[in-house]
């Protein structure tokens, strides 16, 4: 049983290093709402998610008047929307997308994902077509979220999919060239994508999940950076200890708000996510942890260490703190939200060559990088390429959100707002790749994947 004794022991936390829970979301199933008449469908997805989220934000705004915990967003996560549409046209999904958004507006909630495909071994003609409609879906919505699940260790990285990704992104930045190419900021692209994360905006509520879950993403890395200023000096077994604990504390909070949430909305309570997830604000930030344990900028030699060292530990605390730790864990890297990220790139210390080799350890990949309007699709395909290898061969989830910004080059900055913060343009590598991305086809699973 956790008591409120547990969470007011956090109370200096809460108003000294940020501690927060980032997000409530709801998971709800779609699955029977398919229909061959898309306005009945329509009608179907509209009611579900009104009547099961209804009360969704005015209890999470309580929960945390009450318990002087700050939740930050609320949520609602969906089927991937590929599945539940499967005999829709592409002009069909676009109206199940202004759905989804107003359904999501209804309910106040400020993201909902799901407007999603996995095709990480082929694409249906379902998928085809959704994915075909993601650049006007998310230009003319304002709070749907989208990912595709394109390779796992399993099944292989479908490269035909790897190489449309690019044009996608592409599509979007130009669609969205007048907001700073936003649109690309609302969509991931996965390996080995779970079905049950609560963050934005890669989540959807997984077909394996029940009707409906609450998922809880907790956060906190000024927590832990304030904990490690307080062993300052001391050897790497005080400094694991050290995060260890304070991510055991982070989690408790998650378990309490979760456990009250699910009771309240009578959902079940699903997972904790302890991701430390990073915000533009100062004092939250992943980059200033490397700071405190030594390192004079992320990117610094030393910085793929220390991430192992934070994203390992933060988990074991976790872990003993919930018996339903799931989602993504560890430690987020996005440049654009993370105040030291973007000191550490301004600085020339981080280049996104070193972002990607950070990505073999931390919990999902590349996040939030904004870069110059004028890279070729193949590049960017390249870049998702690298990124779902790293993945596939790791056995573990990777994602790129990556910002073509139109009509921007390196070294300029542009604003997203909110927690999406903002982002200095990054320089990419000049070369090409685009007869490898031409090839086509599916790189095969790697030979541990065979483990029946």
């Amino acid at each position: 049983m956790i008591s409120r004794v547990e969470v007011q022991e956090t109370n200096k936390m809460i108003r000294e290093a940020n501690l927060d829970v980032r997000t409530i979301t709801m998971g709800i199933s779609l699955l029977d709402c398919a229909d061959s008449d898309i306005d009945k469908l329509n009608d179907k997805i509209y009611d579900k998610i009104t009547k099961s989220a209804e009360n969704l934000v005015k209890t999470g705004d309580e929960i945390g008047n009450e318990f002087g915990v700050p939740i930050v967003n609320k949520r609602i996560s969906v089927t991937p929307i590929a599945l539940i549409g499967s005999g829709c046209s592409a002009s069909d999904y676009i109206k199940i997308a202004k759905t989804l958004d107003r359904a999501a507006s209804e309910v106040g909630v400020n993201f909902i994902g799901g407007y999603s495909a996995l095709v990480q071994k082929g694409s249906a003609t379902g998928d085809k077509r959704l994915i075909e409609s993601i650049p006007e879906a998310l230009s003319v919505t304002e709070r749907v979220c989208s990912s595709v699940n394109v390779g796992s260790t399993r099944n292989g990285i479908n490269m035909d999919a790897v190489r449309q990704m690019g044009e996608i992104i592409k599509e979007m930045a130009f669609l969205t060239k007048d907001r700073g190419s936003i649109a690309c900021a609302k969509f991931v692209v996965f390996c080995n994508a779970v079905e049950d994360n609560p963050f934005m905006a890669g989540a959807f509520h997984g077909v394996g999940e029940k009707e409906r879950v609450i998922n809880v993403g907790v956060s906190g890395p000024g927590v832990v950076k304030r904990a490690l200023a307080e062993v300052r000096g001391a050897d790497f077994e005080t400094l694991c200890e050290t995060v260890k604990k304070t991510a055991f504390k982070i989690t408790r909070v998650g378990q309490l708000v979760a456990q009250e949430a699910s009771k309240r909305l009578g959902v079940p309570f699903g997972i904790i996510d302890l991701s430390l997830a990073p915000t533009p604000a100062i004092g939250d930030s992943i980059a200033e942890i490397f700071h405190e344990m030594g390192l004079e900028h992320a990117g610094a030699p030393g910085t793929t260490a220390a991430l192992a060292i934070l994203n390992d530990n933060v988990k074991k605390g976790g872990v003993m703190a919930s018996s339903y730790v799931g989602g993504l864990s560890g430690a987020f890297i996005p440049v654009s939200e993370d105040h030291g990220m973007i000191d550490a790139v301004r600085a020339g210390a981080l280049s996104l060559e070193k972002l990607e080799a950070m990505t073999c350890v931390c919990s999902v990949g590349l996040d939030m990088l904004a870069i110059p309007g004028d890279t070729s699709a193949e590049t960017i395909s390249g870049i998702i390429a690298d990124e779902m290898a790293i993945g596939m061969i790791n056995s573990k989830t990777t994602a790129v959100r990556i910002i073509p910004v139109i009509g921007a080059n390196v070294g300029e900055t542009v604003e997203f707002g909110g927690l999406l913060g903002y982002a200095p343009i990054m320089s990419v590598n000049k070369f090409g790749c685009e007869a490898f991305i031409k090839r086509g086809g599916r790189i095969p699973a790697p030979i541990h994947s065979f483990k029946n």
